[in-house]
């Protein structure tokens, strides 16, 4: 990719990449819907989460360390660890879904913040996705010097804010209208997604490293 010089534009194409990854279907995603249930503004707490790992892993990137994350045993150990710990919330959710219906309490951590930034470090592909394409933008904020880098890093994660809280305001305000059986299909549909993810996040390294 061609880095582009005209800051308005850059920031403009940094806001389109930024959504189109952040509103893609996630383990993240997943657990704010979880959360969003019984807390509207659990949202905010995942982007807080999220944040706690994504903006060290960003001043890693500037530092020129984000090769750190193309490497292939590095990417298959996050995979493996990763994909356990979303398999594994993931199943205890659709196991759990009956008394987590009628409860309204999930099996991920209490904490929406921690679940954020667990389902965060979990996600090999967030880290591939900053080891490439992020790794790209800050590299071209740089060209305009520190203080952009700082706007795009706020940019970046109010795209994330703005989406995860829109995501947990809007399961909160529609609950209502949820059944005991559209509850456990929610719910065991998150399980179910975080499982799906939990098993690709494993076996995409698995397949990707040369052995």
């Amino acid at each position: 990719m061609t880095p582009i010089d005209n800051i308005w534009v850059f920031f403009g194409m940094a806001i389109v990449i930024s959504f189109s990854g952040v509103m893609m279907p996630g383990p993240v995603l997943a657990a704010t819907i979880a959360k969003g249930y019984r807390d509207e503004k659990a949202g905010i707490k995942i982007a807080l989460g999220h944040g706690l790992i994504e903006f060290p892993l960003m001043a890693l990137i500037v530092l020129s360390l984000g090769f750190v994350f193309e490497d292939e045993r590095i990417m298959l150990a996050i995979g493996l660890v990763g994909g356990a710990l979303l398999v594994f919330m993931g199943v205890k959710m659709v196991l759990e879904r009956e008394r987590i219906a009628v409860t309204g309490k999930d099996s991920l951590p209490e904490s929406a913040f921690v679940a954020g930034a667990l389902t965060t470090s979990a996600n090999p592909y967030f880290f591939l996705w900053w080891a490439t394409v992020g790794a790209f933008l800050i590299i071209n904020a740089q060209e305009f010097g520190l203080i952009v880098v700082l706007a795009f890093a706020v940019v970046h994660w109010s795209c994330d804010l703005a989406w995860y809280a829109f995501a947990s305001f809007a399961v909160f305000r529609s609950r209502h209208l949820w059944t005991p059986l559209v509850h456990q299909i929610v719910f065991g549909t998150c399980g179910a997604l975080m499982v799906l993810f939990g098993v690709y996040f494993i076996a995409g390294p698995l397949t990707d490293v040369d052995w």
